[in-house]
């Protein structure tokens, strides 16, 4: 396995709780659109054993063509050890990046594509959605619902809709009225449903989207093959 140890190159404030760390990109890393890296803290393989609290498996908010690597990452008061340690680190300070992997590529399968997501896992569809905007080809339409309490509603420059781009932009701020959008998107018996978002968020959608006549093989997580099974049929769930 090979660690790639960067810097961080820049840190916007999204919003009052949430931050994107843009790393510095090293030489000969690379990704797709959809893809996670591990973020590891300094000091995480100090010890015979690395510190797993010092690591977290993150999506990637970027293109590899913007020359950085984005992690966008709610960091609330009250947090963990790890969020806690992210939050004080300033720009020039040292992280390391591995194991990089896509579990949500963007799918060009001439079906209508949803992307399902709760709050800060809209920056897992970021990536997608500009690859989309740039090279539509075999896509025909794009729809992104969020929900999000907080209203302060991330990437409004990306996440608008854009007709004549067959791009539609959703946001909510609560879950009835998520729900109910989530029961007319499923009146599409072909799409394919992307959902990023908590454990709970997850089933509760794919609970829906089955009822609604989804099949399985139509639903994507940002999960890895051991954990699907957990969420779908074994048999279906790829």
């Amino acid at each position: 396995m090979q660690i790639y140890w960067t810097k961080i190159d820049k840190i916007i404030e999204e919003t009052a709780e949430v931050k994107t760390y843009l790393l510095e990109c090293p030489e000969g890393f690379t990704w797709e659109e959809g893809s996670f890296i591990h973020l590891a803290l300094e000091g995480f393989n100090a010890g015979e054993k690395p510190n797993k609290s010092l690591v977290r498996h993150m999506s990637i908010c970027t293109l590899p063509k913007e020359n950085s690597i984005g992690i966008t990452t709610r960091i609330r008061e009250q947090c963990s050890e790890y969020k806690a340690i992210l939050r004080n680190l300033e720009v020039g300070s040292k992280v390391a990046v591995f194991k990089t992997r896509c579990n949500v590529p963007l799918k060009r399968e001439n079906k209508n594509i949803y992307l399902l997501s709760s709050g800060v896992g809209l920056a897992t569809f970021r990536p997608l959605v500009l690859d989309y905007l740039e090279h539509p080809e075999n896509v025909p339409h794009i729809h992104s619902l969020n929900i999000d309490s907080s209203k302060d509603f991330l990437f409004p420059d990306i996440f608008k809709t854009a007709a004549d781009k067959n791009f539609t932009s959703e946001f909510v701020d609560n879950r009835k009225d998520y729900y109910e959008k989530v029961e007319e998107l499923a009146m599409d018996k072909e799409g394919l449903f992307y959902i990023v978002g908590s454990d709970e968020f997850l089933m509760q959608n794919i609970e829906l989207l089955r009822e609604h006549g989804i099949q399985p093989q139509q639903i994507l997580l940002d999960k890895n093959e051991k954990q699907l099974p957990n969420f779908l049929p074994v048999d279906l769930s790829v």
